[in-house]
């Protein structure tokens, strides 16, 4: 943790303490809520250099995009399509980086594997489906239609 997370989680531990002494129940209450401030900053600092890579394809199915999503950089990154038996390397992505690698023709329908490396050498391997019907999905567009979506 850093100085300004520390600052913040000793200033509730004070309110906390205070609020004992008014009421107890508030002190509970603002107990529960620098527990789950606490929580908050553990996870943020686990996933703080976490890289992710995602392949889909281009809306005309001719190129296929390998985006990194995570907060780290990822090495030595190898996409293997099967099963159409292409390989592709990419040294490194950084955060929100992404790479391009144009077909010959057009991909209906297959699966990427993704293996790369973390900064301290973890090898992560990962495996999309990839369609020429859903290439080019809103990540943001939920699975169900709700709310009058379409």
């Amino acid at each position: 943790m850093d100085k300004n997370q520390r600052i913040i989680l000793a200033a509730g531990g004070l309110i906390t303490l205070g609020l004992f002494f008014v009421e107890p129940i508030f002190a509970l209450i603002g107990l529960v809520c620098v527990l789950a401030l606490l929580m908050c900053i553990r996870i943020m600092g686990e996933t703080g250099n976490f890289p992710l890579v995602t392949v889909d394809l281009a809306e005309d199915a001719r190129e296929i995009i390998v985006t990194n999503t995570g907060t780290a950089r990822a090495q030595n990154v190898h996409i293997v399509i099967v099963p159409m038996n292409l390989d592709f390397e990419v040294a490194s992505l950084e955060p929100e980086e992404e790479s391009g690698f144009s077909l010959g023709t057009m991909i209906s329908e297959a699966k990427a594997v993704v293996t790369y490396e973390d900064a301290s050498g973890g090898k992560r391997t990962r495996s999309y489906p990839l369609s020429a019907l859903s290439a080019g999905r809103d990540p943001t567009q939920p699975l169900f239609p709700i709310f009058g979506s379409r």
